[in-house]
């Protein structure tokens, strides 16, 4: 049963044996809950322990939320590459009926060397030795969204981007995406992925503004855009990434929380906008997903795009 009302589609489903219902957006040809799970703070510094971190993705399941995003780099110590995607495996095993319904969404293209740094390997043969791991630790015969985490400045990003497209044409993906990229990357990866280019993942959130004319173009070309750390990032969602006074008083007028407003804006910028909010505990996921079903006023919308703190380009 569903009811359309603008973008954003509002599903009646059943999970763990309670129907509710859920906000929807397009991603691809599919259906996926409105608001995303962003798995990363369950494995890198700072991660809570194993049962609370899958009792955060149950909670996630629970409120509805059909989009989870991992990556085979999203682990703390050098010696635990595929921690997070292990973890979602184990959580959604675990859950019961309604998992199956879930899309994860999972990276290849960075590693983390333990020291918190990043590196990033955009070889084809990796990107694609990288997908054969994420394929095995999810235990999946093709990952629902696969995205090339960042482009290398020494390798030629068509050449990263033609390993994807070999990806998906031999099957092991049923969808592609790409991260961290600009206008111009955007456009090379429609010409080289065509319709399995499906989503495009970079920075956004109300302090944090300087990719809109990405997301300007993923509207125009119906790709599905997912802002990461769209509440500022780990360690700074309280103040929004220090754009949180004007969202801290439309919060108040309702009565919600600044970050649940935070993310029903950012459901406000555009209709291909799924926000991947990240969560360590599960009253926080359970609010975030609660955000598809809080409507902003046009007043109130145009207060938060104009608020203090936020970095435009």
């Amino acid at each position: 049963m569903t009811a359309t009302t603008a973008a954003t589609t509002t599903e009646t489903t059943e999970t763990s044996g309670t129907t509710r219902a859920t906000a929807t957006r397009l991603l691809g040809g599919l259906r996926t809950s409105a608001i995303g799970l962003g798995a990363m703070p369950l494995s890198v510094e700072g991660r809570p322990d194993e049962a609370r971190a899958i009792a955060t993705v149950h909670a996630a399941l629970d409120a509805g939320i059909t989009l989870i995003d991992t990556a085979d780099s999203y682990h703390w110590h050098a010696d635990e590459y595929g921690h997070n995607e292990e973890l979602i495996a184990r959580a959604l095993a675990s859950y019961g009926p309604g998992a199956e319904h879930v899309r994860v969404a999972t990276k290849g293209g960075r590693g983390r060397p333990g020291d918190g740094s990043w590196t990033v390997n955009g070889d084809p043969a990796h990107l694609k030795r990288a997908c054969e791991g994420s394929l095995r630790r999810l235990g999946v015969e093709a990952i629902g969204l696969y995205q090339q985490h960042h482009p290398d400045r020494n390798v030629p990003y068509a050449d990263s981007l033609g390993a994807v497209r070999e990806l998906f044409e031999e099957g092991k993906i049923r969808a592609a995406g790409i991260s961290n990229v600009d206008v111009a990357q955007v456009r090379l990866a429609r010409e080289i992925l065509g319709d399995a280019l499906v989503s495009v993942q970079n920075e956004y959130s109300p302090a944090v503004r300087k990719h809109q004319p990405v997301l300007d173009l993923c509207t125009e070309l119906g790709l599905a855009f997912l802002p990461w750390s769209p509440l500022g990032g780990i360690g700074r969602s309280a103040g929004l990434g220090g754009a949180g006074q004007e969202f801290a008083a439309v919060a108040a007028e309702h009565g919600v929380s600044p970050q649940r407003v935070a993310l029903a804006w950012l459901l406000a910028t555009s209709p291909v906008t799924i926000p991947i909010p990240g969560a360590s505990r599960p009253e926080t996921i359970r609010d975030s997903a609660a955000a598809g079903e809080l409507v902003l006023g046009e007043e109130e919308l145009a207060r938060l795009e104009n608020a203090n703190g936020a970095r435009h380009p």
